[in-house]
């Protein structure tokens, strides 16, 4: 923690500010979580330790509802799963309740709870604060929040062991006050998909900026090894965006850049109880880019409208639809909404993932470009966000057989990952693994493009490809090797 000090932030309450000079990319602090637990609809698909998805995890067998990779999860996981296990199985027994477990919030209270009656609020010197002292906002809350969170203690009242220290309303009330406005949510090991929630307590003092100089990421650690000497922990990592002066508040955004200002206020204001006050809400920085040209009837209807992959990734006939209506939207939306129009943004990100899932990879890759060519003039240019639609595009572009545009996105987002995800991290060393056979095949395109396209058509025959696969480049260099026999 020699990098950053806490300090009253005017205006915020406390917040966190460098005490050297930093650089982009540079880690500010690292954190494990104080209680991290896995989504409810994603309980029986991700491991309860080690927050990775697995294709076949082993269950419990006690409780029957934590899952693990494998025994040296369970091991590794069985500290914080002890006290919860009986738990689980005697909330599973009682009345309504039968054979559920109680929801993730409730979990990840009990979870915290437990640590605090063991081992108190603040776990080491690297701790800046307390859970007793981080804001709950309970006072903020709407009545609909309100009447949830009477549900949660109640249930949780049901769920917390008899024979556990007993705690106050005020004090269950609080944690779940916390946890409703702090927890962070946990990533699966590449990056891409939320899968848990989890509370990082020196987290919660680093305030917002909707064009912040830092950014967080998750990173796994290992608990692969055997021997568990070996194991790393999971934990957040605080890595900056760009130079940061001593003396500098540091900030992350909690909200997505991409919305106007009136948008993230709103957000902002429902889900974390402030009202912002950054220079790019003040001065409305890029709203006119993100509202750029004229609306016609019915596109903000048509866009909403459209759900998202997840929705539609697997049922053929409703992509289909999905990507008819899109098709019709952008007919009418682009010869009159700017390039950089968040409408606009919005259907291309979602025709280029519906036309790959359908293998319209052509298609996908034009969508592709548009969407990241627009996300380049309105955010950060280090923004995770970006590097991730970067990368997706540069694949897509390699799928599509456009081998050197696709090579310099992925070179592109390998530079903004490197620095907002880390050189360790998995999604950064796929990427790289990307980078380098994308620079093959180019070197190889240079050489000869019609035996290069060649070959890849036949290593596609053999190997046809789907959205995010790793590159053929080993099946084309063979080929290639053959040919110049």
């Amino acid at each position: 923690m020699d990098n950053i000090e806490v300090f009253d932030s005017p205006g915020k309450g406390r917040g966190l500010r460098a005490t050297k000079e930093l650089l982009s990319g540079d880690v500010l602090f690292s954190e494990p979580p104080f209680a991290a637990v896995v989504f409810d609809s994603l309980a029986d698909k991700i491991c309860h330790s080690c927050f990775r998805r697995q294709d076949k995890l082993q269950r419990c067998g006690q409780c029957k509802f934590a899952q693990y990779c494998d025994k040296t999860c369970q091991s590794a996981g069985w500290k914080e799963h002890k006290l919860e296990c009986g738990a689980i199985k005697a909330f599973g027994a009682i009345g309504d309740n039968f054979g559920k477990a109680p929801n993730e919030n409730i979990r990840l209270a009990a979870r915290i709870m437990w640590r605090l009656d063991k081992e108190g609020g603040v776990m080491s010197d690297m701790q800046m604060t307390s859970l007793d002292d981080l804001e709950n906002h309970i006072s903020d809350m709407p009545e609909d929040d309100l009447k949830e969170l009477k549900v949660d203690i109640h249930n949780f009242l049901d769920y917390w062991p008899r024979n556990s220290k007993q705690h106050r309303v005020d004090d269950i009330s609080h944690i779940f006050g916390v946890i409703n406005c702090n927890g962070f949510t946990v990533s699966d090991q590449r990056g891409l998909n939320a899968v848990g929630v989890g509370l990082f307590p020196n987290l919660c003092l680093v305030n917002h900026d909707c064009w912040p100089n830092c950014t967080v990421i998750l990173n796994h650690g290992n608990q692969s090894a055997v021997n568990t000497v070996y194991h790393s922990q999971m934990r957040i990592e605080l890595r900056a965006l760009g130079k940061i002066e001593p003396g500098e508040e540091v900030t992350v955004s909690y909200v997505d850049f991409l919305n106007v200002t009136e948008d993230r206020q709103r957000q902002l204001k429902m889900h974390y109880f402030f009202d912002c006050t950054c220079e790019h809400c003040k001065g409305h920085i890029k709203d006119d880019l993100k509202m750029g040209g004229k609306e016609v009837d019915g596109v903000k209807t048509h866009t909403h409208w459209i759900p998202s992959l997840n929705q539609t990734s697997h049922s053929p006939p409703l992509s289909s639809q999905v990507i008819k209506i899109c098709r019709e939207c952008m007919e009418k939306q682009e010869p009159v909404l700017a390039d950089t129009h968040i409408y606009q943004l919005r259907m291309w990100s979602t025709a280029s993932e519906v036309s790959a899932y359908l293998q319209f990879i052509d298609e996908a890759a034009d969508y592709a470009r548009k969407m990241v060519d627009g996300y380049n003039k309105l955010y950060h240019p280090c923004n995770a966000h970006l590097g991730m639609a970067t990368m997706r595009a540069g694949v897509t572009h390699w799928q599509a057989g456009k081998i050197e545009v696709g090579h310099g996105m992925i070179c592109k987002a390998y530079a903004i990952l490197q620095r907002t995800h880390g050189p360790t991290h998995p999604i950064t060393k796929d990427l790289e693994a990307m980078r380098m056979q994308t620079e093959m095949e180019l070197r190889m395109f240079r050489e000869n493009e019609y035996i290069y396209k060649s070959m890849r058509e036949a290593a596609l025959k053999n190997q046809p490809m789907n959205m995010m696969n790793e590159p053929m480049a080993e099946s084309v260099k063979n080929l290639f090797r053959r040919q110049k026999k």
